[in-house]
């Protein structure tokens, strides 16, 4: 009696498809087989990206684990998402030839943001993400996770302008949408479009069965990728791309490492004739690593680790330098701002008395108006930054405090008149008006701008967040809980943080560069 091929795959629809595929051309040669389906963590886990899960072989763990307690003969899995060391015991037996290798945009409604600043693109990849930026370094990425189905899904219910699919998944699943094209210009994965088999390395007549359904250009060609794959030391963590393929006896190969932004990108491209690529992918490894490749995969190595602090205003790269070296940072804009416009009643009559408080009014203001049109007498400001700025685009100011409230108390001592225009925010303190006019000090608000809250639900393993302004303090709160040391730029910032949080630390001089050596004090 001929044996029973028992093929462990993991449930979803994509998965099936493939396992289906290996039991059909198994069958077609005569041999029996019986489907076994299992659920796998990444398949489970779908509110974390695959970096952030924390576990090798995200999809492959549970069909491995089947396979070494004898539940299963052999497994199909998509060769992208298999590690590049297999666990003790069990071996690739097969490749199938392979499917389309390219990655897939898929779109709403038109292609024009292409060309435009801004544009919202969704995937769950690192390696996608970071071509995508490197390519259009001012749009946005989202996260998305999920079954090709429920990922399409998410696409049509969002407001993103497209999400990027392997385009083998959706030809297989007879899924791929009009509004699609193929991204011939980004690398793929390493093993994309290919599928995999594994077997137990004891088990001689299941791998000699395999064997007759392997592909071996395939197979050439997704060892290149892998071996260079495995060289660099990456995986789901690192943003690498590798495509190799065999073509009128030769092999033809391209590789890419970049940085998580997008902005660092090393590559190269070589060919050399079939039966002399043993070393391809080693020289190609070599190539990366000795033009910077080593330093980008420290930095990868060294933010995988996981943030120690989290900055609730993006970064410049030379103060994510003044770090400490033992300290992982990670940012974003918890605060968006909007520039309202301004109409000339605004400067009738000039205003004598105007106070300023931030660089957002600074912009407003010259946006609305030219420098010659702005000809207040006196004016009044928060922060050194804020008068440099004034003082370059406007004029004199004649007066600065470090906070708000230093200023209004100045002001109730030695202002010009009764009458003060205050250029603020939308969400601004009271503090600073309601010491004015509790001191007889008129003061006409005038909305430069509008602050929107842009909040990102944070790690729970960050401990440690920076604060700028008040409203920062209360963009995190909108997603976040108390748990965590508030590193504040200010006393008014301090302020508010200590209505949430038990331990909260303010900075020396109210600058970003002050708040990182308050981190850098902590935590060395």
């Amino acid at each position: 009696m001929s044996k029973l091929i028992r093929i462990g795959t993991r449930d979803s629809e994509l998965a099936l498809w493939q396992a289906k595929t290996v039991q059909q051309q198994l069958e077609h040669l005569g041999h029996k087989t019986q489907l076994v389906p299992v659920k796998s963590t990444g398949d489970i886990v779908l509110d974390k990206p695959i970096y952030e899960l924390g576990i090798t072989g995200v999809f492959t763990k549970t069909l491995d684990i089947a396979m070494l307690n004898e539940e299963i003969d052999i497994a199909v899995h998509s060769l992208k998402d298999v590690p590049t060391l297999l666990p003790k015991g069990i071996v690739q037996a097969a490749v199938l030839k392979r499917g389309n290798v390219r990655d897939c945009l898929v779109f709403k409604k038109n292609e024009e943001f292409l060309s435009q600043r801004d544009a919202v693109i969704a995937t769950g990849s690192l390696r996608r993400r970071a071509q995508w930026l490197n390519r259009y370094p001012t749009h946005t990425m989202v996260g998305l996770r999920g079954n090709v189905n429920s990922r399409l899904q998410k696409l049509e219910d969002s407001n993103w302008n497209g999400a990027i699919f392997a385009a083998a998944g959706l030809g297989r699943l007879d899924m791929k949408p009009e509004e699609s094209f193929n991204l011939e210009w980004m690398i793929p994965a390493p093993a994309q479009g290919a599928i995999m088999i594994t077997a137990l390395e004891s088990d001689e007549e299941t791998r000699a069965i395999c064997a007759e359904i392997n592909h071996g250009d395939t197979e050439t060609a997704t060892s290149i990728e892998r071996e260079f794959l495995n060289r660099l030391e990456g995986g789901c963590s690192a943003p690498i791309g590798a495509l190799a393929f065999v073509k009128e006896e030769e092999v033809h190969f391209q590789g890419v490492l970049l940085s998580l932004d997008g902005s660092k990108k090393i590559e190269i491209q070589r060919t050399v004739p079939l039966g002399k690529h043993q070393e391809l992918a080693q020289f190609c490894a070599d190539y990366i690593i000795e033009r910077g490749g080593k330093r980008l995969m420290d930095n990868l190595k060294k933010s995988s680790q996981g943030v120690n602090v989290y900055s609730t205003k993006t970064l410049t790269d030379d103060q994510k330098q003044l770090f400490n070296d033992v300290i992982v940072s990670e940012s974003s804009d918890f605060i968006k701002i909007s520039l309202n416009r301004m109409t000339p009643k605004v400067l009738r009559p000039m205003p004598k008395n105007v106070i300023i408080t931030s660089k957002n009014a600074v912009e407003a203001l010259l946006t609305n108006f030219s420098a010659e049109e702005l000809k207040f007498e006196n004016i009044y400001c928060v922060g050194r930054r804020t008068k440099r700025l004034v003082e370059r685009k406007i004029g004199k100011v004649k007066h600065t405090e470090n906070n708000s409230k230093a200023l209004a108390k100045y002001l109730v001592d030695y202002i010009e008149g009764t009458e003060v225009t205050y250029f603020c925010s939308d969400i601004r303190l009271d503090e600073l008006p309601t010491i004015l006019n509790e001191n007889n000090i008129e003061v006409t608000e005038v909305t430069a701008y509008e602050t929107k809250y842009d909040s990102v639900k944070i790690k729970d393993t960050i401990k440690a967040v920076m604060f700028y302004s008040p409203s920062t303090v209360q963009s995190y709160k909108q997603e976040n809980d108390d748990d965590i040391i508030a590193f504040c730029i200010g006393e008014t910032t301090a302020k508010e943080a200590s209505r949430h949080f038990e331990d909260v630390r303010v900075a020396k001089v109210p600058t970003v560069e002050s708040v990182i050596e308050l981190v850098n004090e902590h935590y060395v």
